[in-house]
């Protein structure tokens, strides 16, 4: 019998975003805002399932956790003075780094009627890394990496070193799963930058919640794991590749009208969320 996360990723067909290579300004309050209204459009049938890749020069992505560290402000202006932006999404989970070697992928579905079931939508992203990666004939876990950033029981891992984790966003009735690849670049460089974050932030203080204690020998990128010089372009063509052999039909696609006025709501929504992380920072997000 056929998994059921890879019956969720044979969809009819598969529209597709690609905003892989929109370059330094399209920054990440952006993207919420984007998996927000597609989540809203595709949960109510105005839009097939839609496979979205983005990536976003030098920022840090914090999760609401992160905005009750006791020195959160400090942690904040030492990544600003590393020349990184900084973002708080609107959903759960740690601080991640995003650069031009890190590509992001949203799979957003329509919440069918007996609905999808957490670790199915975990599940079907994890099936396609795995099919992307096939070639190289590594064993690819999904399991929490203790000492990762943003540790979760969905980190992937080449022999115990994460280079992707994923995470769920549901809205009226879509789902939003989302990936982010370690594609280049080096893995530890970027956790190295997560704990001098946490360690500024935290200043030895004990806290209600326990943040990572963060080990950057545990984190690496595909290319440094496969011992292969990837790009973003490299894994771009994998998955459309795949999204292809799984669908009727793949196409490109941007918003429609109704949809762009969905996403300049939600962009003000997460432009407001991050007001005071902005304060000092002439430039934002275009709308």
């Amino acid at each position: 019998m056929e998994e059921l996360s890879i019956k969720l990723l044979k969809q009819p067909k598969w529209r597709i975003i690609d905003q892989s290579s929109l370059g330094p300004i399209f920054e990440a309050e952006q993207s919420f805002a984007y998996d927000d209204t597609l989540c809203e459009a595709v949960g109510s049938g105005m839009s097939p399932a839609t496979a979205r890749a983005w990536v976003h020069h030098k920022t840090i992505v914090l999760g609401i956790q992160d905005e009750r560290l006791p020195h959160c402000e400090e942690g904040v202006q030492f990544l600003k003075d590393n020349g990184y932006r900084v973002i708080i999404r609107n959903s759960g989970g740690l601080a991640v780094v995003l650069d031009e070697n890190v590509l992001n992928i949203s799979l957003i579905f329509p919440d069918a009627e007996k609905g999808i079931d957490i670790n199915r939508g975990y599940d079907a992203m994890w099936d396609l890394v795995k099919k992307m990666l096939s070639e190289y004939g590594e064993e690819i876990e999904a399991r929490e990496i203790q000492g990762s950033y943003c540790p979760g029981s969905y980190d992937l891992s080449i022999r115990g070193k994460k280079f992707a984790g994923i995470s769920q966003r549901r809205v009226r009735n879509g789902v939003a799963v989302q990936i982010y690849l370690c594609v280049g670049g080096s893995g530890e460089e970027r956790a190295e930058l997560i704990k001098e974050f946490y360690s500024r932030s935290l200043k030895g203080e004990e806290t209600r919640y326990k943040y990572p204690a963060i080990k950057p020998e545990t984190m690496a990128s595909l290319s440094e794991l496969l011992n292969t010089e990837l790009t973003v372009s490299d894994m771009m063509l994998k998955l459309l590749t795949n999204l292809k052999e799984l669908s009727d039909r793949i196409f490109p696609s941007s918003l429609s009208v109704g949809e762009q006025i969905l996403y300049e709501k939600n962009l003000l929504r997460m432009m407001d969320r991050n007001k005071k992380l902005k304060m000092d920072d002439p430039t934002g997000p275009v709308i």
